[in-house]
């Protein structure tokens, strides 16, 4: 999985293609959409458009409600894939449950479905969104593959949800960080500007940055072309100790969450 992924979340599908195109000439190979999100084919079209060799990109994506039965919430994992990767032996990268939210027995479902596709090689590997640890635990009753291979979460300095954090580093889950640019909310915290100006850098760039020497895979998001390429560019420097203590010191704890944070109980 490449360290650094490109969000599409609300992504408009008459901008995601674009989107797409010039975050894989800036250097993405990891891009992570969604059933909610509408615009799998869009991303799957990018790729084609680009070029590039399906095996050179990484492509996640997810599923947010079960279909009532096994059968059913595979045939809509399927056809995502098939909307991805229409060729004959198409494929994701990632397949994730978007949400604990559906309750534990869509939870059961919804996972047994993606054993399947792994099964069947149309995906290659699976694993979980927004799961607390009790979720992930909970698992152990009827999962063939234990633990999932990817928890992808909010995370960023002022949510760090350092439970979860623990715990999946512990079981050896990839944490995925989403909204780590927290929707530009933080760009004047002092801080943060701080810390960029430090580096020469925009706040964005810091809070990549940070993901990253954090070992998360952080996925920023924007339609913006300038700003895809900015937030790409982030492997020629680093942060220092002192850095990093300051921006670990923002942490609020679930209030810092702008989505949700996982509940672990």
């Amino acid at each position: 999985m490449p360290r650094l992924g490109f969000g599409i979340y609300q992504s408009p599908r008459d901008v995601c293609v674009k989107s797409c195109l010039t975050a894989l000439r800036a250097g993405y190979r990891h891009i992570d959409s969604a059933q909610f999100y509408r615009n799998e084919w869009e991303m799957g079209e990018a790729v084609r458009q680009a070029g590039i060799p399906r095996s050179e990109v990484f492509l996640t994506t997810k599923i947010l409600s079960a279909g009532g039965s096994v059968e059913k919430s595979y045939q809509k994992c399927l056809e995502s894939v098939k909307t991805i990767d229409p060729t004959e032996n198409g494929y994701v990268d990632l397949f994730l449950i978007h949400s604990p939210n559906s309750g534990a027995k869509n939870r059961k479902e919804m996972w047994q479905a993606l054993e399947r596709l792994v099964e069947e090689k149309r995906a290659r590997s699976i694993g979980v969104s927004n799961f607390g640890i009790g979720h992930i635990e909970e698992m152990k009753e009827y999962a063939k593959i234990w633990p999932p291979q990817t928890n992808q979460i909010e995370l960023h300095p002022w949510c760090q949800q350092r439970e979860i954090v623990d715990y999946c580093k512990k079981h050896q889950i990839i944490i995925q960080a989403y909204c780590p640019l927290v929707r530009n909310m933080k760009a004047h915290d002092e801080v943060l500007v701080s810390i960029a100006k430090k580096h020469d850098k925009v706040t964005g760039q810091v809070l990549i940055r940070y993901c990253l020497q954090k070992g998360w895979v952080p996925l920023p998001k924007s339609d913006t072309p300038s700003r895809i390429e900015a937030n790409a560019d982030v492997f020629g420097f680093d942060l220092d100790d002192d850095d990093m203590r300051s921006l670990d010191s923002l942490d609020q704890g679930e209030r810092g969450a702008i989505v949700q944070a996982v509940r672990n109980s």
